[in-house]
């Protein structure tokens, strides 16, 4: 039953009242000021595809930019460290990271130098501070929450405010290494403005607060405002950042999307209690992320079926983590063929099959993990 809630929740968050959510505040005082880029604002461009043949400024060959876009899915964010482990392990350098999300917690922090190894401990014990209270819980005293706005009081909208999480994710850094335009890669985390309806980017200030911002779930986490912008989940225009992320810069894009795969399912599916609600969420993001799929390079898709958006456990984050290493194995190959005609050297790479992994090394029908840009129907941009 507080599955059933749960998804109800979330579809509402989603599909209804997100553009109407009012913020939280965050004051310029208590933060650096922020460099937030309109993304709504960038020029249409069809020449996305970098050609080999495009030259420096002295005649030779120029390396393409790589950019990694990671897209949002809450639990399921696991599965972006097994990806990482694995493009890491293969040499690869990325010139921009953008994410959206959970994506933007774990390519922030990728960005910022931290490894796979150290990302999987602390998402592993940590997933549960994205939601410090169980969400069956807020929802029963929710009336209570209402209760000062009886006597003048009007906090912002939003079950939660995310202020534990942020801190948990910044354990450890200090103020300098929290700026973002301090770190090692290029980092950008995709929000959305709830004044105008647009995406953005930010670029530049607080690490901890941008990921507040990019993981403030309308109706469930508390918006936020910066530099007089107020700011919710990216992923609600933007789930899969791949054409941010070629805004930023990049020439050749690997995309991660860490959403469910979205099937044909039998009639008798949806006889279950919350089981439209469910779909109908399942239906956002695939519509989300469709159009962005087709502008990468190379898609990454784990197969993340099971896991919850707000799943906290412990063995869903150690199953994503696998996933994750599974499709960024049986993606390398297509990488590597494709980076090798700019004269990018991707390695090899073999990992220690665990227990778990080992028991599926069937071939799921469903397994869309190595799914090639050719094979999706390409939808409009945004």
């Amino acid at each position: 039953m507080r599955r059933q809630v749960s998804n109800l929740l979330l579809t509402a968050a989603l599909l209804l009242p997100c553009f109407a959510t009012v913020p939280s505040s965050v004051s310029a005082a208590e933060i650096p000021r922020f460099q937030v880029t309109s993304a709504a604002e960038f020029a249409e461009r069809d020449d996305f595809k970098f050609a080999s043949s495009d030259k420096g400024e002295e005649g030779e060959a120029r390396r393409p930019k790589l950019g990694l876009a990671l897209g949002g899915g809450g639990g399921r964010g696991s599965a972006h460290i097994g990806v990482l482990k694995v493009l890491e392990q293969s040499g690869l350098k990325f010139d921009y990271i953008c994410g959206t999300s959970i994506g933007s917690v774990i390519g922030g922090l990728y960005a910022s130098g931290t490894s796979p190894d150290n990302m999987e401990k602390y998402f592993v014990a940590g997933m549960h501070r994205f939601m410090t209270v169980p969400l069956w819980a807020r929802i029963a005293i929710a009336p209570v929450m209402f209760t000062p706005r009886m006597v003048g009081f009007h906090p912002y909208d939003g079950l939660y405010r995310g202020n534990k999480f942020r801190k948990y994710v910044v354990e450890g850094m200090s103020e300098e290494e929290q700026k973002i335009e301090n770190m090692k890669t290029p980092f950008g985390a995709v929000v959305l403005s709830l004044l105008d309806g647009k995406p953005y980017i930010i670029r530049k200030g607080n690490f901890g607060y941008a990921i507040q911002a990019s993981c403030a779930v309308p109706s469930l986490r508390k918006p936020v405002e910066i530099d007089g912008q107020l700011f919710c989940d990216g992923g609600v225009i933007c789930n899969l950042p791949v054409k941010q992320c070629r805004e930023m810069g990049a020439d050749f894009v690997i995309a991660v999307n860490i959403d469910e795969p979205f099937k044909k399912e039998p009639l008798d599916k949806f006889r279950k209690a919350g089981s439209v609600s469910k779909r109908m969420l399942k239906w956002a993001l695939y519509a989300n992320d469709a159009p962005q799929e087709a502008l990468s390079d190379v898609l990454i898709h784990p197969f993340t079926e099971g896991i919850s958006l707000l799943s906290a456990k412990r063995s869903d984050a150690r199953h994503g983590v696998r996933a994750g290493e599974k499709a960024a194995l049986k993606a390398l190959p297509e990488i590597k063929e494709k980076l090798s005609k700019y004269g990018i050297e991707v390695k090899d790479v073999e990992m220690v099959a665990d227990e778990e992994s080992s028991k599926d090394s069937g071939k799921n029908e469903n397994d869309i993990s190595t799914r090639t840009v050719e094979e999706i129907e390409a939808g409009d941009p945004e």
